[in-house]
Parts: C-alpha cells; structure tokens; sequence
C-alpha cells in the first residue's frame, strides 16, 4: 500500500500525479475517495510482493500447478483437473482464509488462485468482489465450470473487456488495465539514468530492437516470438531482446525459460535477459 502524504514543504505524490492525469481526473478520484472514507479494502492476491495468500501458499508446490492449470485452460488451452486436484485446491483456500485477515469492509479478491476463499470466510455487511485479469473467451468449459460456483458466491465481478465476461448471475463491471505512471517501471527516465541501466546488459546499439517484455509464460509464447523475429530478419538487420523473469506462482517459467534460453543458443542477434522480480528500472529503460 502506498500512503500518499501532501507536504508543504515540497511536491507530494498527489502532485505527480496530478500533472500526469490532469486536475480533472484528480478531482472525480476525491469525490469517489470521500465515499470511502472510514471503510478498509483488503486485496488478495497469490504473487510473491502481494503477501498475505503467498506467505501462505509458496511452499506448496503442488497448489501452484494446479492453479496454473486453471490459468492455462481458462485461457483455452487443453487441460483437465482431477477429483484430488479439486479437493485440494479447495482445501488451500480454506487455509488461507482461515489464516488472512478479511476483516474489511470490501474485499477483492484476484484471480483465481484464492477464489474460493469467499466460500470460507465471508461475514454479514461485508461486500466481496472478484477481479479477474485474465482472458476468459476461450475458457475451457469443465474447468469454468468447476471456477463458477465459487465466483457467483462474490457481490460483483471486474473484468478488463467485455469480450472476457461469461454469462454470470452477479453485476459484472470493465475496468481496463492500468498502470502507476509515476511507479519505477513507468516513470520517466533521462538519458543518464537509461544509459546507466542498460549498459551492463551489452545489448547493440547501432541495430534497431525488437523487444518482448514479459514472463516467461507460454501463454506469452516468447518461442513464438523467436520464430517472427527470425523470419523478419531476413529483411531486416535487427536485435531480438526478450526481457522478463519467473512469477512465484508459475511452476513452468523456469521450463519455458530454459526452452527460449536452448532455442536460441549460439545466436548474436537475440538476447534473453532473466532479470529479478524488482528490476522495474530496468525494464523501464
């Protein structure tokens, strides 16, 4: 959580990013916050800087593939989950609820991974929201059926188009993805700073780049990216840079890793950088 704290004695947070977003946007942003006022949000999340259900879950190995099985079928790719699997996932998830504090007065949950933990802890005048941030067009219908019950337990669902929404019983709202502009993988940075970050990386400078910025996820399909790449450079002198790393919750991306690292083994032209989950610098440069 960051505290944002107006200073009289120099520029705030808010001041940042009122001159990126405008007085306008500021001002809606207060109305709404005025409402909130004397209310806690708890979020819920299963990454590794999201604390709470990862303090809990990331030395369970077997958890984690379950749910990245969900991740992957829901996004439609082929898959299935077991009766054990099932009952374990459930079972995490009562865990965690019972080990998290939930007291708030609006709860959002994200993702699936903690989706049934509604099932477990939910009081009377709480309000639960489920926010999903992935694809659900394609969703591979056994395991969108086993997910739904637990997410028609929420008040509301948030998604990030409409195209992702399936038929549900609850409110479902859009809210498109957005980023922290003054956050150190988006701010801006100079010229200095830019060259300072990425001279260690011994990337070219006199070839234009072609860069992938994401996990390593075959749902990012960085192989795939490779095989563009490669077929356009034979019309173009370029530099492939596939910059990324792992996510705590991912029992593949040391697999896909590998996979990308072999693909392109021997080659000058492309560069795979497995960089640390806080090299948001770097990213951004």
């Amino acid at each position: 959580m960051t505290l944002v704290t107006i200073r009289s004695d120099g520029s705030s947070l808010l001041e940042g990013y009122r001159r990126t977003v405008g007085q306008r946007t500021l001002t809606v942003l207060e109305r709404v916050a005025r409402r909130l006022k004397g209310h806690r949000i708890v979020m819920v999340n299963s990454t590794s800087t999201g604390g709470g259900v990862a303090e809990i879950l990331h030395r369970l190995p077997r958890f984690y593939g379950i749910t990245k099985t969900i991740h992957n079928t829901l996004h439609g790719w082929p898959g299935s989950l077991s009766p054990e699997d099932r009952d374990y996932f459930h079972e995490m998830n009562r865990r965690a609820a019972e080990r998290l504090a939930l007291d708030g007065d609006l709860v959002l949950i994200h993702d699936p991974q903690p989706a049934a933990i509604v099932a477990h802890r939910r009081r009377p005048h709480q309000h639960w929201v489920w926010r999903c941030h992935i694809d659900l067009s394609r969703a591979n219908p056994e395991v969108w059926d086993f997910l739904a019950p637990e997410v028609t337990r929420y008040d509301a669902a948030v998604f990030s188009h409409v195209a992702f929404v399936p038929p549900l019983p609850i409110p479902a709202y859009l809210v498109p993805p957005s980023i922290d502009p003054l956050s150190d993988k988006n701010r801006e940075l100079s010229e200095e700073e830019e060259d300072a970050l990425l001279d260690p990386l011994d990337l070219p400078s006199r070839k234009p780049w072609i860069t992938q910025v994401s996990r390593f996820d075959r749902i990012k399909d960085p192989s795939g990216v490779v095989d563009a790449f490669l077929l356009a450079r034979k019309r173009e002198d370029a530099h492939l840079v596939l910059a990324g790393g792992t996510a705590d919750d991912d029992p593949e991306g040391a697999e896909v890793l590998q996979e990308v690292q072999t693909k392109v083994a021997g080659r000058n032209d492309v560069s795979v950088l497995s960089l640390p989950p806080d090299a948001h610098l770097t990213i951004n440069a």
